[in-house]
């Protein structure tokens, strides 16, 4: 039987990393990479039995290729904190690892909550992830927030869905789009691209609109209203923030 790699990357997890690990316990290796947790996640991750490390913070993706270089097992499966492997989905690990044949990685069905609403519109389903992977043919990109497995092989599809809490209150929200504008309006200016005042108007608008009628938001109720919202905050502070890094990258040469 392939052995079975699990990594987790934690900051502060204290209220998923247990009931994270539980559903990973099928697993014959549970590696948790934390970055200077301060509520007790690696005191509850090593009390359920998984190897802790700490890793200086550098991004998503760098903090997923350092516990990728930690697993020995044949197969890799990451997961996030606030992500949870049911025992159906598990199982479908298992067959699936134990059947052998060309596949080099697996995406998983995920289904997302907003505020205790399951998601089934606003583009957050179906949502196919690839998070189940031969180790040595995969690895992550280096990009500071959604991060992605780059891959040499034939990628299949599990049907069993992966369970994911991101926001379980509207200030969770908040904070995550805070957080990710940041990252991503940092990534933004490495990459040289000039941004004005009114490019984040008509992101945040557009994303909103994207949300709420494209991707049929307004199905999701009250929620899919408060997701369309939250994503065209994202989308504008994203901008704006690398509009105002920018400008004063400019004031400074002057």
């Amino acid at each position: 039987m392939p052995q079975l790699s699990a990594i987790v990357i934690t900051r502060n997890e204290a209220a998923n990393i247990g009931e994270c690990l539980d559903g990973l316990a099928f697993c014959d290796e549970r590696i948790v990479v934390d970055c200077g947790s301060s509520d007790g996640t690696v005191e509850i991750a090593r009390a359920k039995g998984a190897r802790v490390e700490t890793h200086e913070w550098r991004g998503f993706g760098v903090q997923k290729n350092f516990a990728l270089s930690l697993a020995t097992g044949d197969w890799v499966l990451s997961i996030d904190a606030d992500e949870r492997v049911t025992p159906e989905l598990a199982q479908a690990i298992k067959a699936a690892i134990a059947g052998g044949g060309a596949v080099d990685g697996y995406e998983l069905p995920r289904v997302s909550s907003f505020c205790g609403r399951p998601m089934r519109h606003s583009g957050w389903f179906p949502d196919y992830v690839l998070r189940l992977f031969r180790r040595g043919q995969g690895r992550f990109d280096d990009a500071l927030v959604h991060e992605r497995v780059i891959l040499s092989g034939t990628v299949k599809r599990l049907d069993k869905p992966l369970i994911h809490h991101p926001v379980l209150r509207l200030e969770d929200a908040l904070s995550r789009m805070d957080r990710y504008s940041t990252a991503s309006a940092q990534t933004l200016v490495a990459s040289g691209r000039k941004v004005s005042f009114a490019t984040g108007l008509s992101h945040g608008f557009f994303a909103f609109f994207k949300t709420y009628v494209l991707r049929l938001g307004f199905l999701d109720g009250a929620e899919g209203f408060l997701l369309a919202v939250a994503n065209a905050e994202g989308s504008y502070y994203r901008y704006m923030k690398a509009w105002l890094a920018q400008r004063a990258a400019q004031r400074g040469r002057e």
